[in-house]
């Protein structure tokens, strides 16, 4: 089994940075950790992953050039640096990990382990 924990969200004005991390403990049976967002009414929404072991990362369209995903093997933990927040970026994020393959790094429903979510407010 694996557990999420989430931390660093809060309320940030547009154009601020927020820094979030995922801790994880238990084994590790997950090949790619991940972030993805929900907001209210809409659908959970991929945003970053990176590959445990290698390192290699993938970002959604939106985010590329302004976050950041990186993973930390020694701690187990995976952070999310978000620059130039935008209103429409609130959201609840969620970190999630999963035994996959790069080609379904983008769907929610690959991924097996999930934290509890942790919300990000950006006021304009």
């Amino acid at each position: 089994q694996v557990q999420l924990v989430e931390s660093g969200g809060g309320l940030v004005q547009a154009g601020d940075s927020l820094r979030l991390s995922c801790a994880a403990s238990g084994r590790t049976l997950y090949t790619y950790m991940a972030w993805f967002r929900q907001a209210p009414g809409k659908e959970r929404e991929f945003v970053a992953a990176i590959n445990w072991s290698g390192g290699v990362t993938d970002y959604a369209d939106s985010v590329k050039g302004r976050f950041t995903i990186s993973r930390d093997t020694a701690k187990a933990t995976a952070s999310l640096q978000m620059n130039s927040l935008q209103p429409e970026e609130t959201a609840v994020y969620h970190c999630a990990a999963g035994l996959i393959s790069s080609i379904d790094l983008r769907s929610p429903r690959s991924y097996v382990y999930w934290g509890q979510g942790i919300q990000v407010t950006v006021a304009s």
